[in-house]
């Protein structure tokens, strides 16, 4: 047995011993690792709510001072481990030696992807005490140096960033999108006015730029500081003229400031896809372990914040121990900005700018989109203002009317017609109790037994849904995957951007499969997904749209039955028809290479008559063209002469040179 003498009183910086004897057997010692262990823990997690702490040390307290003392590291993930604990040669105070223990601390700080770790290496103290019953224990000493050996009390740890330059998004060729491009920041600056005057002044510009929320302007105006500029929009420079910035300057209290930002060609180029940049915002701060702070520029919407780490790149970082003046004391790590990466994608300016202009006076929602069709490049992916800021192009979920019957001709084709067989294109046609006819106006002359190639000219429903017992649901389903309707990541694996592939029922029966037939019943696709379709037939395989390229992104799963030579040669056959003898003959004239298309109108809602999508799909050599508005006449009506237009311009643009 031995007995000695342990302290049971200890400060925060002096350990003061109360005389008492404790004695027991070596194998009855209390050990240090436990405390050591939870003393790591706890320094890790900010609390000390796991270790005892020296007498006279408040663990509230402690861990407002851990707190403060790692200052502008203190949400960086981080770990503490206990590299060793060691024996003391010399007490301290009243304490012996026996009773002490130095524990041997390694920070490690997460400070990223792809880059190294801040460790710093410390020690902290334990000292062993006893109750008054005798029952020895041991508790941790908090000091500052329990953090970093050069730290002491009102010293905190600081860091500056260095930002890198944010990656390049590039369109078609390589071409730079989104660039800095300057701009004219339009306030109010309060320095400029008596506090009297807030008010009437944030009110009286409010209304001036047509702002939608007036009185919610005003009310951040008035919550500002005293000294604050407050921004009520952001316009680029060239729209100074437009928003008479010159007579806005002379109003009361009104700031303009130049600025550059990160900005497409135009204010509506690709919006919903590329999204856009700007200040981070508190969410993705807390979101984001400490990556991401005030102040950083971050993308804020689509594929700007899809690839955000990508585009963001890694800022530099000083790490620097600094007293209670701020001078720094100790370097503590440093790391170089990593500039982001460039995200390519297959857009193209020329073409992606008339789309949008092309749709600026259509009301509902609309699109336009345009692929490469040998590579699936998606050149064009425009939606309209009426869309609201929606992808309408890529995200839509429409049913695709007679635009379909493109994939419905492929299920026949491949049940053993030609397009030469002869289907029954009568007034009216009846499933399961419900009659199904041709649109108003359906010419008189192509009434009756008419070879298929004409029923896909014409678009005769009837004929079409007569032939419904001779192919199933799975048949239709197998024949639109095989031109990329439904496509999907094999896995669950992701899209590199996002797009709805459409969906076709597989066990329709009765008048939802007849209806299935002309692209209503269960029937959903994406302006996106009927491009790829026209794209399908052009290139003679399927076709799976690409808009972001992005390496090892993986292929999408290949259809059961894919698309063969042969059969995209009768389905550019029948196309072809739809120009020269059909419903589009106003195609005919499209300088270039010869025009396959196809138009479509679905119907939908319960009004009597019911409301109608307007379709348009077309390839003309190398593109494929998808048109189509939410609320329109015929296809050929509505989304045709947009679709003339767009590919006249294509041709005209040279794009593929």
């Amino acid at each position: 047995m031995r007995c000695r003498r342990v302290a049971v009183v200890v400060s925060t910086i002096t350990l003061a011993v109360v005389g008492v004897t404790a004695c027991s057997s070596p194998e009855e010692e209390a050990d240090p690792a436990p405390v050591a262990e939870a003393l790591a823990a706890d320094l890790a997690d900010g609390t000390f709510d796991g270790v005892a702490l020296a007498e006279g040390t408040d663990p509230a307290t402690a861990a407002e001072q851990l707190e403060a003392l790692l200052g502008e590291v203190v949400e960086m993930p981080r770990t503490v481990a206990v590299a060793g604990i060691t024996e003391v040669a010399e007490g301290e105070g009243d304490t012996e030696p026996e009773d002490l223990r130095d524990v041997a601390l390694t920070w490690t700080y997460d400070m990223g992807a792809d880059v190294e770790p801040m460790v710093v290496e410390s020690t902290a103290r334990l000292v062993r005490v006893a109750d008054a019953e005798g029952e020895e224990s041991w508790t941790a000493v908090w000091d500052p140096a329990v953090v970093h050996p050069d730290a002491a009390e009102g010293y905190s740890i600081a860091t500056e960033r260095t930002r890198p330059e944010r990656g390049e998004v590039l369109g078609h060729g390589g071409e730079v999108l989104v660039e800095e491009r300057p701009v004219m920041r339009i306030g109010i600056d309060k320095q400029n006015l008596d506090e009297d005057d807030y008010e009437s002044a944030a009110t009286t510009l409010a209304r001036e730029l047509a702002l939608d929320d007036v009185d919610g302007f005003a009310e951040r105006v008035l919550a500002a500081g005293e000294k604050a500029f407050v921004v009520a929009i952001t316009i680029r420079a060239s729209q100074a003229e437009v928003y008479g910035v010159d007579e806005l300057r002379g109003l009361p209290g009104v700031l303009v400031v130049d600025d550059v930002m990160l900005l497409p060609p135009t204010p509506t180029f690709a919006r919903p896809i590329l999204g856009a940049v700007g200040e981070a915002t508190a969410e993705i701060i807390e979101g984001s372990d400490g990556q991401v702070v005030q102040g950083d520029v971050v993308g804020l919407s689509g594929l700007q914040r899809l690839y955000d780490d990508q585009l963001r790149g890694t800022p530099g970082l000083e790490v620097t121990l600094v007293d209670t003046e701020g001078v720094a004391v100790t370097d503590l790590y440093t790391s170089e900005a990593v500039d982001g990466t460039d995200l390519r994608t297959t857009l193209h300016t020329t073409l992606q700018t008339y789309a949008e202009d092309r749709l600026a006076d259509v009301e509902s929602p609309s699109a336009i989109v345009a692929m490469q069709a040998s590579t699936g490049a998606v050149l064009v992916a425009a939606s309209g203002p009426g869309s609201e800021g929606f992808s309408t192009a890529t995200l839509g979920q429409y049913p695709a009317g007679s635009t379909f019957k493109v994939a419905t001709a492929l299920a026949l084709l491949r049940a053993g017609l030609t397009p030469d067989s002869p289907v029954a294109c009568t007034p009216t046609v009846t499933v399961d109790g419900y009659e199904f006819e041709n649109y108003p106006g359906y010419p008189a002359g192509s009434v009756g037994t008419i070879p298929l190639r004409e029923a896909i000219a014409q678009s005769c429903n009837t004929g079409l849904i007569a032939e419904h017992a001779r192919i199933t649901a799975a048949d239709l389903a197998a024949a639109a995957a095989s031109l990329g309707v439904g496509a999907t990541m094999p896995d669950g694996a992701s899209w590199p951007f996002p797009w709805f592939s459409g969906t076709v029922p597989a066990d329709a029966t009765g008048t939802a499969h007849a209806a299935a037939l002309i692209g209503q019943g269960g029937v959903l696709v994406s302006p996106l997904a009927m491009a790829g379709v026209a794209a399908s037939v052009a290139a003679g395989e399927t076709v799976t749209p690409t808009l972001v390229v992005v390496e090892g992104a993986g292929a999408p799963t290949p259809p059961a039955q894919p698309l063969t030579a042969e059969e995209a040669a009768a389905l550019q056959e029948l196309m072809r028809g739809v120009v020269t003898d059909g419903t589009s003959t106003f195609l005919r004239d499209v300088p270039g290479e010869p025009v396959g298309a196809k138009s479509g109108t679905a119907q939908y809602g319960t009004d009597d008559p019911p409301a109608t999508h307007a379709w348009m799909i077309a390839f003309q050599g190398d593109l494929a063209v998808a048109v189509f508005v939410e609320e329109g006449d015929y296809g050929t009506a509505t989304a045709g002469p947009i679709l003339e237009d767009v590919l006249r311009m294509a041709a005209e643009s040279g794009w593929d040179a």
